[in-house]
């Protein structure tokens, strides 16, 4: 292929990329990468605390039998023909050749309420150079639904967090497609409420929390969170992540945060031997395309990698508008940009230079860490 070309011509078609792998090359790619990436699963974690081969052994001693069936619990596939969701096991070398997109849908379900999504993340992640981008879209987004003709009771135009309500992963997964013209090859929706008992399980997490953060709204539920704390506890945590006071960009950022430091705490000792319980807590909660041998197959190259990887982040920009409600009108310039660094981040053959993601919010302050990680929250 000729690298002068411009990214556009080096990008294969949804088609022409489905086309010329392997029916199940995709698949796996993308099983276990997602927990290096959203942190839902915690595989491979205690490769960052001992020497790597040693970690490799007490990975297969750790992870086998009930956390293998944890995970086929959490297997739900979604109708996507050629991608995600296969069932052959491919080798490492295999896994880590091309850039993949996974959908991160984070909910706040509680008992038998019809949900939505409090958070959407559209993902790319590349193996090959450990590199991985986070596309926040707010839940407010007035956007096209897909599929929506076919069930009573829905809009076809509305935000967007009202498609997982409508039909689920499939109609997320659908209209995210749409907004972004990329596809989607593997999803993973997590229940934040589950991610209380985890939080606990493992003792509590750091928080970057400089100052009070309350919920103070009649329609909100009322919470206080004192800053300066060493550790939060699972309430205090999934608080963190409800918090809906400010504003879309802050909130999807603690979300990061949140995963970033669960991340964190994991690389301890002691919470090491908590694998098997913190993957069948988690499993509880958490839904994929992605089979059990895809995920714990691809955990061992996290484990064998050498750093974390290296995440770029980018909020889809726009502006409030008032119609029956209140919605977040997308700006179609910054729409198209996005869409143009999803195309480079997807061609294999993008350089550091193409890779680069503007971060900023629409008053021109940056997001991320020196680290290339989320920046801390300061609250209100």
């Amino acid at each position: 292929m000729d690298k002068n070309q411009p990214a556009e011509a080096q990008v294969l078609t949804r088609a022409e990329r489905h086309k010329k792998k392997k029916p199940n090359a995709k698949k796996n790619r993308g099983k276990a990468w997602l927990i290096a990436l959203a942190v839902v699963l915690i595989l491979g974690l205690g490769g960052f605390i001992l020497r790597k081969e040693l970690m490799v052994l007490a990975f297969d001693t750790l992870l086998a039998g009930t956390v293998k069936e944890s995970l086929d619990n959490s297997y739900a596939p979604i109708d996507q023909p050629g991608k995600g969701g296969g069932d052959q096991e491919m080798t490492v070398a295999e896994l880590t050749k091309e850039p993949f997109s996974v959908l991160l849908l984070g909910t706040d379900q509680r008992d038998d309420e019809r949900a939505r999504t409090d958070s959407i993340i559209y993902s790319v992640v590349r193996p090959a150079d450990n590199k991985v981008l986070l596309i926040s879209i707010p839940r407010d987004s007035y956007v096209d639904m897909v599929g929506t003709p076919t069930i009573k009771g829905t809009r076809s135009k509305t935000k967007i967090n009202a498609a997982y309500a409508y039909g689920g992963a499939q109609m997320s997964v659908d209209t995210v497609e749409a907004l972004l013209k990329h596809d989607v090859d593997y999803y993973a929706t997590i229940n934040f409420n589950g991610l209380k008992d985890v939080v606990d399980a493992m003792g509590g997490i750091e928080l970057p929390i400089t100052e009070k953060i309350e919920n103070k709204e009649a329609n909100h539920d009322k919470f206080v969170i004192e800053p300066n704390k060493p550790i939060y506890d699972g309430l205090e945590a999934l608080n963190y992540v409800r918090y809906r006071e400010d504003s879309d960009f802050k909130r999807t950022e603690r979300h990061r945060i949140f995963l970033k430091q669960v991340l964190n705490r994991m690389k301890s000792v002691e919470n090491l031997t908590k694998i098997p319980e913190l993957i069948g807590i988690a499993g509880q909660n958490f839904k994929t395309n992605m089979t059990s041998d895809f995920m714990l197959s691809l955990a061992k190259t996290v484990i064998m990698s050498d750093s974390t990887p290296d995440i770029s982040s980018h909020m889809l920009q726009g502006e409030g508008a008032i119609r029956d409600a209140w919605y977040y009108d997308l700006d179609d310039e910054d729409l198209e940009s996005t869409i143009e660094s999803i195309t480079k981040w997807l061609d294999p053959n993008s350089t550091a230079t193409d890779l680069v993601v503007d971060d900023t919010d629409q008053d021109g302050d940056s997001h991320t860490d020196q680290e290339g990680q989320p920046a801390g929250d300061t609250g209100q």
